[in-house]
């Protein structure tokens, strides 16, 4: 399997209010295609390793490639220009600016990337929305979905420029468990048919134990890299 992220002895401070360790030289890689899930309890670090995989910090010891390309170091034009191409974000809280319709909050990264004309954007918008069931919706102003089918639209938005790695930070921790398995079931299909990494950070062991490798941390380490021991209700 081709290796589309390696981290190597990733270190990050914090200075305030003390001196302290977050995270403790990590070194590991996730695969191209890959469902990987990073565990723990609240305040061992995954939070903050995904804002540096995710190219937001670079104030970090370490280097990262993604694909196979050294990010660690780069000038901050030349990330935000990498992470609008090849990755896309799903929060817990989905970020969608309400006074615009499902289709335009989708169509808005791929805007920014300038790669397409409009005309082909709002094409490939459609399609997007059609991948998450929510393409009868594509016209409807965000504030007046619900909260399931505003996360459902904040994927598609993370899909539109066809990301390497989507990452996901709590994806489903404001969902209930009928719209957590839909958002479970889309990124499982991402990952087997389109071949797309999916990295998510999650409370939920659950939706965890149905990934393809669950990263476990604690106190800044990892204490273990495996595919689950368990099964999930995610999958059954």
């Amino acid at each position: 399997m081709a290796t589309v992220l390696k981290a190597e002895n990733i270190k990050k401070r914090f200075y305030q209010p003390t001196e302290f360790e977050v995270l403790k030289g990590l070194d590991f890689e996730v695969n191209k295609g890959e469902f990987f899930s990073i565990i723990g309890k609240s305040g061992c670090g995954k939070s903050t390793l995904l804002y540096i995989l995710s190219t937001m910090d670079t104030e970090y010891d370490g280097m990262l490639t993604i694909n196979n390309e050294k990010l660690t170091g780069q000038k901050q034009n030349k990330l935000s220009a990498f992470r609008n191409e090849h990755l896309g974000f799903v929060f817990q809280f989905h970020f969608l600016l309400p006074e615009f319709t499902a289709l335009k909050n989708v169509m808005l990264p791929a805007l920014k990337l300038g790669k397409y004309s409009e005309e082909e954007i709002e094409h490939r918008a459609i399609e997007k929305l059609k991948l998450v069931g929510m393409d009868e919706f594509a016209h409807k102003h965000a504030n007046r979905l619900s909260g399931g089918q505003q996360q459902r639209v904040a994927i598609a938005r993370a899909l539109i420029n066809d990301p390497t790695i989507i990452m996901g930070d709590e994806p489903t921790g404001n969902l209930d468990k009928a719209n957590s398995m839909r958002v479970f079931d889309i990124f499982t299909q991402l990952a087997k048919e389109n071949h797309q990494t999916i990295i998510t950070v999650t409370h939920d062991r659950d939706f965890a134990n149905g990934s393809d490798r669950i990263m476990e941390m604690e106190d800044g380490n990892i204490i273990d890299i495996a595919a689950p021991k368990h099964t999930s209700s995610y999958t059954n």
